[in-house]
């Protein structure tokens, strides 16, 4: 089960986000915080897998709160969620510890999609600002434009990097393994591989994943 606690200074936001991650059978909300402030207090003293938080946020922004997480080393991951695309901000929330970037607007199934790949540790990005910047372990490096991928297909994606059987990605991903193997062949089509040694390579080298 991954933990997550949402941080909005909106209450309505966070009601909508927490019923939407509730769906999902996979993920738990185990806390709510209105300001920067209330963020760090949460996090330090819950320490949820993710945490999904606003950068315009009330005493402490998202970026000045995930600057005071990150000197605490703790083994939380955080998803930016907000409406600002502006790539400095991008750039300063992935230097400040980052692992996922998403605007709002976005599609529910992004937001499901960023969670999980934040909790395995993983990179995800609007569509609208990942052909601009990408994380790679703290580093913010400019990326070669790729094809257009579902989020379903870049999670699927991450997971068979990691060396997952589709009968394994069809359970992290609560999904049938024909479902998995459409997935595996549309990215193939798409990203022009015959095999999956040269998908990853070519996924690799247009930066949609970072291997260790």
């Amino acid at each position: 089960m991954i933990r997550v606690l949402v941080a909005d200074d909106h209450h309505l936001v966070r009601e909508g986000i927490r019923a939407l991650l509730e769906k999902a059978p996979d993920i738990e909300v185990v806390g709510e915080a209105s300001d920067g402030r209330e963020t760090i207090e949460l996090v330090t003293s819950l320490v949820p897998d993710v945490l999904l938080i606003d950068i315009s946020m009330p005493h402490v922004n998202g970026i000045q709160a995930l600057q005071k997480l990150k000197a605490l080393r703790l083994p939380t991951q955080t998803v930016i969620l907000t409406m600002h695309s502006d790539e400095v901000l991008v750039r300063e929330a992935v230097q400040s510890g980052a692992r996922c970037y998403l605007l709002k607007g976005s599609v529910s199934e992004e937001l499901l999609t960023a969670v999980r790949a934040a909790h395995r540790g993983a990179s995800y990005f609007s569509p609208a600002i990942s052909d601009s910047v990408v994380l790679d372990r703290g580093r913010v490096a400019a990326s070669v434009p790729g094809p257009a991928l579902t989020p379903r297909e870049l999670e699927v994606l991450h997971l068979i990097a990691e060396g997952r059987t589709n009968n394994e990605i069809a359970r992290n991903m609560h999904i049938s393994v024909k479902t998995v193997e459409r997935h595996r062949t549309n990215l193939m089509g798409k990203l022009g591989a015959h095999n999956l040694v040269e998908l990853i390579r070519v996924a690799v080298k247009q930066s949609l994943i970072q291997l260790d």
